[in-house]
């Protein structure tokens, strides 16, 4: 088996009613009382940021400190090594939809030059990096539900490629309004129907020579990943290039190991909600999370779309107990 190249050494989580990655296998129903997580935040400087950017900020940071990468005041490494991959199907959304509202009843004279550069569809990754001053190469993934998964793989090649030495991989959606009416198709539902996550899952994904530069260990590695035409091919070429047995499965329908049994199988969406985008890095968080407290396993996520769309897998194997 090839060494391990890349591996996970911190996540976040920016949930309602989360408190943190190990809660996340909790079956919470989606929209579940609990504090805003983005009270979290400090209030200054978050005027003109839209939901999902606020959420992406505390999951971030939540992140990068549990890696170690920031003190006080700030990162704990050169900002050039550092870069960002952020999955998310729906999250500006909301500007656009308020931008364009704003268009048709003012024209062009009523838009705010605040507000019109948060409708550019890389908005979030563009202000994780400025705020955390991560100025390695930058990434947005919006490519429907395996976007998630795509993003940590994505994460992993900068990092195997050289360009940076660590990226912070984050998945986020919002639930509001605008989204709510895009994935009715305009048709009226109860929130029952829609279910629709509203949070944020982050994670460092960093070089195995990093981190033991740095003196920390590795909470997760990451093993390989396929992208197919259905979930079966990509859970079988998983399983061709490392067959190690699976301990845990994050997925949905049929596909996955044999074996798997209601303990060890888990469907985020059945306790958060359709997560969308945000979907793979949330299952990666929930695994590395779960692989944390084990000394040894392997963790299959896999994220597949409505029939024409391709499906993903990726594993994740134990790293390590954090020092």
């Amino acid at each position: 088996m090839a060494p391990v190249d890349v591996v996970v050494s911190g996540v976040g989580v920016a949930v309602s009613g989360i408190a943190g990655p190990d809660d996340l296998l909790r079956r919470t129903p989606a929209g579940a009382d609990g504090d805003d997580p983005t009270r979290r935040l400090d209030r200054k400087g978050l005027r003109y940021k839209d939901r999902a950017t606020r959420l992406a900020l505390c999951a971030g940071r939540d992140a990068l400190a549990d890696a170690g990468l920031l003190g006080d005041p700030g990162l704990t490494v050169p900002g050039e090594t550092v870069g960002v991959v952020v999955s998310s199907n729906y999250g500006n959304v909301d500007t656009v939809c308020d931008t364009v509202s704003t268009i048709a009843e003012e024209t062009y004279v009523g838009l705010s030059p605040m507000n019109l550069p948060a409708t550019a569809s890389n908005v979030i990754a563009s202000w994780l990096a400025i705020w955390f001053r991560l100025r390695g190469a930058n990434l947005t993934m919006c490519n429907g539900a395996t976007s998630g998964l795509d993003a940590v793989n994505w994460g992993r090649l900068l990092v195997l490629a050289g360009r940076v030495d660590r990226v912070l991989v984050v998945g986020v959606e919002p639930a509001n309004a605008p989204v709510r009416h895009l994935v009715s198709g305009g048709r009226s539902k109860d929130d029952d129907d829609l279910r629709l996550f509203d949070g944020a899952a982050a994670l460092v994904l960093e070089s195995a020579t990093a981190v033991r530069d740095r003196g920390v260990e590795a909470l997760a590695e990451l093993g390989p990943y396929a992208r197919k035409a259905d979930q079966p091919a990509a859970v079988a070429a998983i399983r061709r290039t490392d067959p190690r047995p699976v301990d845990m499965w994050f997925g949905a329908g049929a596909g996955g190991p044999t074996g798997m049994t209601e303990q060890t199988s888990h469907d985020l969406t059945a306790y958060h909600g359709h997560c969308s985008g945000a979907l793979g890095v949330l299952q990666c968080v929930a695994g590395t999370a779960w692989l944390n407290g084990h000394d040894r396993g392997a963790v299959l996520a896999t994220a597949d779309g409505d029939g024409s769309d391709a499906a993903a897998a990726l594993l994740l194997t134990a790293g390590g107990e954090r020092r």
